[in-house]
């Protein structure tokens, strides 16, 4: 199937989200779909699929001139959409959210049980997934509801199939068995919209590229023909320069030390140390129970044992509330659904995680609150019109800037970071790992958790490794790359000759 999108107009109200946009979609190709976050990625695809109607322009398929007024109408087309926002009803089985419309009936309108069944676990086998369909999505990681995603667009006899972020919440694994998905239906002459900020999946999966800039198309390269230095001068209109920044902290004493911190069957006998000016990486793969870790530190999780030393004084964090008023601050992983009240403005946002500074008996100070959202927004870079700007009409890059201003000004002597750049486009990144490195500076203890190895490599000083709930090593600087941190996250034990 052939795709060709000309001079595509949207705006939502005087927000213009595309201007004279364009795309170009050939036959049994992995064509990379690429811009900072907000320059209209997802919005054009939402044209093409019917989610949203153009203002202006033209869209053909094979030689015709189309207009999808739903989602339905693209898919029967044969152009199946795999959005970043996973797509799935968690109260019911994979096996539900799979033949959720597309029931297989036999005589009088019975739904044939075992024929799903038998369907389901051909595509997840062929998937090289290891999922009961039997279980419910709620009890399912997300990199695990991500694949269920993927496996109901292979449902499909999808000609067209577009991937936005697809490998955002996967393990590595998972992602080396996607990437073999891909290239198989490529091979079979399936065309697919591949969008990601990893530049490193782009240039191994893809053969073109398309730029979009503050909604407008900039160009399109075939990747064997540029490199991420000429994609990232696209993108932004400027050269970024190294990726990570320069790192000259003085790392200082022990800040956090955790001892012996254990929850049954999910993570036991965990020990390790935080520095003030240190980034401590957490790697391993979904699943390892890092996140669980991180929570269980921060007062989120019962039935922990262990202990926690701040500055050498045992703390007792028996929730959120306590941890914060010892001096911890956490960025989740999911900020749209536990970092930001998205429907908020940034004000709310970041005044309601620092009342006590901004309030005395009880009363609001407003001038003051201006006057520390403001320094908030000054301070991260936040691109906005103001205070009074909702968060959920921010790009992901700048919605992740307000959760790093929130906890900023709580000044936390420790800030855990769980995927602190998911979802963020390169440009957005730098100006993260800035904030990051500027923290450390000033002393904060930064524990960092990622599943981009790139990223845990350029920004840590030292990385602690886990598997299946254990601590299998802490590479220092020196000693650590990506087979290392593989080989300890798969189970092995490194040669210390």
């Amino acid at each position: 199937m052939q795709i060709e999108m000309r001079g595509i107009d949207k705006s939502f109200g005087s927000n213009a989200v595309l201007k004279n946009a364009g795309f170009l979609l050939d036959h049994g190709e992995i064509h990379a779909l690429m811009g900072e976050n907000g320059a209209g990625k997802s919005t054009l695809m939402k044209i093409l699929t019917g989610v949203y109607t153009r203002d202006a322009g033209t869209v053909i398929v094979d030689g015709q001139e189309v207009c999808y007024q739903n989602p339905q109408e693209a898919e029967k087309a044969g152009i199946v959409f795999i959005h970043q926002e996973l797509n799935v009803l968690f109260d019911l089985t994979v096996e539900e959210n799979m033949f959720l419309g597309k029931e297989i009936k036999k005589a009088f309108g019975v739904c044939d049980k075992k024929a799903m069944r038998q369907e389901v676990e051909k595509i997840l086998d062929k998937l090289g997934v290891k999922i009961d369909p039997a279980q419910r999505m709620s009890e399912l990681s997300v990199g695990q509801q991500q694949m269920i995603e993927i496996a109901k667009a292979l449902m499909v006899d999808a000609k067209v199939i577009i991937m936005d972020e697809p490998t955002a919440a996967l393990t590595q694994s998972e992602t080396d068995v996607l990437f073999e998905v891909v290239k198989s239906l490529k091979a079979k002459g399936v065309s697919i919209v591949y969008i990601s900020h990893r530049m490193e999946e782009i240039f191994y999966l893809c053969d073109r590229i398309t730029i979009l800039r503050d909604g407008s198309y900039i160009g399109t390269k075939k990747i064997a023909d540029t490199d991420m230095n000429d994609v990232v001068k696209m993108m932004i209109g400027r050269e970024i320069g190294e990726r990570y920044p320069v790192r000259d902290v003085k790392i200082g004493d022990v800040v956090l030390e955790v001892k012996g911190l254990t929850c049954p069957g999910v993570f036991k006998d965990v020990n390790f140390q935080v520095h003030a000016g240190e980034v401590l990486g957490v790697s391993g793969l979904m699943g390892a129970g890092r996140t669980e870790i991180m929570q269980a530190i921060f007062g989120n999780m019962s039935h922990v044992t262990g202990s926690l030393y701040l500055n050498g004084q045992e703390i007792k964090n028996k929730s959120p509330q306590a941890a914060m008023a010892n001096g911890l601050g956490f960025i989740t992983e999911d900020r749209k659904v536990e970092g930001l009240m998205l429907e908020e403005s940034i004000m709310k946002n970041i005044s309601l995680a620092n009342l006590g500074k901004i309030s005395k008996a009880g009363v609001l100070n407003k001038q003051e609150e201006k006057e520390l959202v403001q320094k908030g927004i000054e301070e991260v870079h936040i691109k906005c019109t103001g205070p009074q700007h909702e968060c959920n009409n921010l790009s992901g890059g700048n919605q992740q800037k307000v959760v790093f201003a929130k906890w900023i000004h709580t000044n936390p002597k420790v800030l855990i970071l769980d995927e602190p750049t998911r979802g963020v486009d390169i440009g957005a990144k730098k100006e993260i790992y800035n904030i990051i490195n500027d923290l450390a500076a000033q002393g904060v203890a930064i524990i960092m958790v990622s599943s981009e190895l790139p990223e845990v490599l350029g920004m840590s000083d030292r990385i602690m490794v886990v598997r299946e709930g254990v601590v299998r090593g802490c590479l220092a600087k020196e000693k650590a790359n990506q087979e290392n941190i593989m080989i300890l996250a798969t189970g092995g034990d490194l040669d210390e000759k």
